[in-house]
């Protein structure tokens, strides 16, 4: 399984290919509606050594019979090279296909966002050649959806909008509400969606509460990444039994030696969770003349 949050920001697009009507329309900007939609290989690469690929690259056959070729780039930070790469992209791809290219720039940080949907312009300062204007979609722009009947209503853009948002306040809410719907929706639909918010919510805190509700409210999820919860949840539970263990060895020492363990004493051992302190406890419990002397180092 990929993990990386870059890849499940482009890679909705592939597995949702008509989103980008959805998201077009979010963000203000009226394009046909498509009728048919080929994804299409993204290797952009010359007969140079050098090797361009943009992320997701799909031909939107529209309504009005104008093809369009839309390339999604997923961006984590700023940087100042891109805006060269994408203009590279622009030419290259309405050189190598003659259809009219479009550039969908996702982020998760509102400064990158805004970054990314600048005009920039190459050429001299007194007569630009060409100016880039991509289309940005972000934590600025995209919508908070933390109503599972507003989820329901287009799973798709709710997906993404929970990857954008993976910082966000509300994160728990969004995320929740994605589970309350998910619940209903057959497993060919909702284990693809599944996968993509665990991927894009990356190392952020939100990736642990996602596990966490896929374990509790999606049981019926059976895929690597439910393996992989599951896995973790059997380990803590072999610690916490193993240190729930330890401590009553502990108490049960100094209750044979006849030492009275006063109810801090004993809520400091039974709450500790750390095996290495549990096991010094248990080395000094034999010796201490008191509780409270198993905490001394001395």
């Amino acid at each position: 399984m990929v993990n990386s949050p870059h890849e499940a920001m482009h890679r909705i697009f592939q597995q949702y290919p008509d989103l980008f009507s959805r998201v077009s329309e979010v963000l203000g900007v009226d394009f046909p509606t498509p009728t048919s939609v080929t994804v299409l290989p993204n290797d952009l690469t010359e007969t140079s050594p050098v090797e361009r690929r943009v992320d997701t690259l799909l031909r939107l056959d529209t309504e009005d019979g104008e093809p369009l070729l839309l390339a999604v780039e997923a961006q984590s930070r700023k940087d100042a090279l891109k805006p060269a790469s994408w203009a590279y992209y622009a030419s290259y791809l309405l050189n190598k296909y003659r259809l009219q290219p479009m550039l969908l720039i996702v982020c998760q940080d509102r400064a990158t966002a805004e970054w990314a949907a600048r005009e920039v312009s190459f050429g001299p300062r007194q007569w630009p050649l060409l100016t880039l204007r991509p289309l940005v979609a972000g934590p600025h722009n995209m919508p908070v959806i933390t109503n599972p009947a507003e989820a329901r209503k287009d799973l798709a853009l709710a997906t993404l909008s929970a990857i954008t948002h993976a910082t966000h306040p509300d994160a728990g809410a969004i995320l929740k509400s994605m589970t309350t719907v998910l619940r209903e929706t057959p497993p060919d639909v909702a284990d693809p969606i599944i996968e993509l918010i665990a991927q894009g919510l990356g190392k952020h805190p939100a990736a642990q509460l996602w596990r966490k509700l896929v374990a509790v409210d999606l049981s019926f999820y059976k895929s690597d990444l439910s393996e992989e919860i599951r896995d973790e949840g059997r380990a803590e539970g072999r610690a916490e039994g193993a240190a729930r263990r330890a401590a009553e060895d502990i108490l049960e020492i100094l209750d044979v030696r006849g030492v009275d363990v006063p109810e801090a004493v004993r809520e400091r051992i039974t709450d500790c969770g750390d095996p290495e302190i549990l096991r010094h406890w248990h080395r000094r419990a034999v010796t201490a003349p008191t509780a409270e002397g198993i905490f001394d180092d001395a």
